[in-house]
């Protein structure tokens, strides 16, 4: 049984980063400096050029080769493995650490430091 390799329809990548992204056609060709029927165009041709390219993979957020490379199961897999609730089998996903308690406890060992060193700098002065 044979099976047909998928060709890398840049196009059709490009359309899934922009809706990923949550951006409309309109935006993506007013970024652009084109019409919104030009990027309609875009995203059903196979292959772009690269300059083309460039310019769309910057107004998108991403690299080029982000775009050349892009795989719609990669994303899926990346979002299942990283969904977050709060049952027993995901705690390991939910973050526990409260970062103002961090930057106090910091600042507490800092102002300790420096008392530390106070100390020895009067006990060297008062020998």
């Amino acid at each position: 049984m044979e099976t047909a390799t998928k060709p890398n329809h840049i196009g059709r990548k490009i359309s899934r980063i922009r809706e990923l992204r949550g951006m409309k056609q309109e935006t993506l060709a007013e970024e652009l400096g084109i019409s919104q029927q030009s990027v309609s165009h875009l995203e059903q041709s196979e292959t772009i050029e690269d300059d083309k390219l460039e310019q769309i993979a910057k107004v998108l957020g991403v690299t080029k080769e982000a775009i050349e490379n892009f795989s719609e199961e990669a994303v899926f897999n990346i979002m299942n493995n990283t969904f977050q609730d709060n049952s027993s089998n995901n705690n390991n996903y939910l973050c526990t650490i409260n970062p103002l308690e961090k930057i106090v406890e910091l600042y507490e060992r800092l102002l300790k430091s420096e008392q530390d060193k106070i100390e020895y700098l009067e006990k060297l002065l008062n020998k």
